[in-house]
């Protein structure tokens, strides 16, 4: 059996797991991909291979309808978002696949408090000063008492909650499927984008579909206070870019920081760079060592037990 691997993650730790690979009897191909692969790309590859680990990459139903024309049986998409894989069109194809759920929510949410803390007490900036040769010493905010409007309650989004909360921060949560936590009664859930005025910080850690593309624009945040900073782990399009930007310019929002966008890498020429107030990551969130490792070996085996069931 011949297995692709296009999820940056796991090629990042392709040797660690080649063991995984040999018991099950599989050669494993790990090309060179920096974030995603184009669909193009993948019509030429994914039909030389029976199984295929996804990452970001374009996982369209013309890649499936190549990749089934050739030899592949089975798909896993490696980790939570499912936003760019048509299921729909493997289902019609009868390829089986699924993802790997629940595997980052600690780690994502450590990212999302550090990038909280960081636009709180504006350490990228006293980074950069003293980087430069100043010494600055700019006055941030606590995070105790302030609210944080945490836009989904999955996984990622309870991890930040309780992140938040050791905090002393009031959390309202945003989340049309989230159901009660006992060990969370401190959070308010409320309907988006009610009370949003009520927020120091916007956390998106929610799924990416056509409900939630663009769900802050122009018209929200106008709503909201003067100030807010704004955190996004989860999907580059659950944010209007060009709307943020503008928000970035009048100070109607304090300061961004964006570990995904709308178009990944984010592009030299994107507006976003010419604030001062912003953290950028490389859509990196779930990447440590203990997370990878866990989530591969999910992934592998998932993929296994499809393979092995087929005739």
């Amino acid at each position: 059996m011949k297995v692709l691997v296009t999820c940056p993650p796991m090629l990042g730790m392709i040797d660690a797991l080649a063991d995984g690979f040999k018991e099950r009897g599989y050669d494993v191909h790990a090309p060179k991909v920096v974030q995603t692969l184009s669909e193009d790309e993948l019509i030429k590859l994914v039909p030389q291979f029976d199984g295929w680990i996804i990452g970001d990459d374009p996982a369209t139903q013309r890649v499936f309808q190549a990749g089934k024309e050739g030899r592949l049986k089975a798909a896993v998409k490696w980790g939570i978002g499912v936003d760019n894989v048509d299921f729909a069109a493997c289902e019609a194809l009868g390829i089986p696949i699924t993802n790997t759920p629940m595997m980052f929510g600690r780690e994502v949410a450590d990212l999302a408090m550090s990038y909280v803390v960081a636009l709180a007490r504006e350490t990228f900036l006293i980074h950069q000063g003293v980087m430069d040769g100043q010494w600055p010493k700019p006055r941030g905010i606590s995070l105790a008492g302030r609210t944080m409007g945490l836009i989904g309650f999955g996984d990622i989004g309870r991890n930040v909650a309780q992140r938040a909360t050791a905090s002393d921060m009031n959390v309202t949560a945003y989340d049309p499927y989230a159901k009660f936590d006992g060990d969370l009664s401190a959070v308010e859930f409320s309907h988006w984008p009610e009370q949003i005025e009520k927020c120091d910080f916007l956390v998106f850690t929610c799924a990416l579909n056509e409900k939630t593309r663009h769900m802050l624009d122009d018209a929200v945040l106008s709503r909201c206070r003067d100030g807010v900073r704004v955190v996004n782990v989860a999907r580059g399009p659950l944010i209007d870019e060009l709307a943020l930007c503008a928000a970035l310019a009048s100070e109607k929002v304090h300061s961004v920081a964006l570990d995904v966008y709308e178009q990944e890498p984010l592009p030299l020429d994107s507006p976003l760079r010419n604030y001062d107030r912003t953290v950028f990551g490389s859509h990196n969130a779930s990447n440590t060592e203990d997370a990878v490792l866990r989530a591969s070996d999910q992934a592998l085996q998932q993929l296994h037990d499809f393979l092995s069931r087929l005739p």
